[in-house]
């Protein structure tokens, strides 16, 4: 598994850029290869993603959500993958958005890929653009405030 983690600030408050990134359908706009993203139900989705010319489909679920400081998914179907994103207050009007991830290159392609930093580039270019989008709009699309309960550890 190869590992990434990448964090912004923005300067907007911890409820709207966490407000913003349950907004799961709007991830297009500012994620590089998101093609679409389909909200199935209030914790899974749908992924249209185009990299390198090569389509994928595959489903995440979500795993934990907490209001106002962090998401967490994996897929259940296509390449493996799973992460966290946290929502840090620095100050009334600034957020540190930080996103770990895991995933598992297939290809031999995304293997160096991983080797060469390409998806951790891709993920710092996303959080940058998340930036621009939620600090140009100065508020959230859309929000889901519900609590997802993590399973119990085995």
């Amino acid at each position: 598994m190869t590992t990434i983690e990448k964090s912004v600030d923005v300067h907007v408050p911890v409820s709207t850029a966490y407000n913003q990134w349950t907004q799961f359908e709007s991830f297009p706009a500012f994620m590089d290869g998101v093609e679409k993203i389909d909200q199935i139900t209030p914790t899974r989705t749908h992924w249209t993603t185009k990299i390198g010319g090569v389509v994928r489909e595959f489903d995440a679920e979500i795993t934990e959500q907490h209001a106002d400081e962090r998401v967490a998914w994996t897929t259940v179907d296509g390449p493996p993958q799973g992460g966290v994103v946290t929502f840090h207050r620095l100050d009334n009007d600034t957020t540190r958005v930080h996103l770990q991830m895991e995933y598992d290159p297939e290809t031999i392609t995304e293997k160096a890929g991983a080797a060469l930093g390409v998806v951790g580039h891709r993920v710092e270019g996303d959080l940058k653009r998340f930036k621009e989008f939620i600090e140009n709009r100065g508020t959230e699309t859309g929000a889901w405030r519900g609590d997802v309960t993590p399973p119990p550890q085995v």
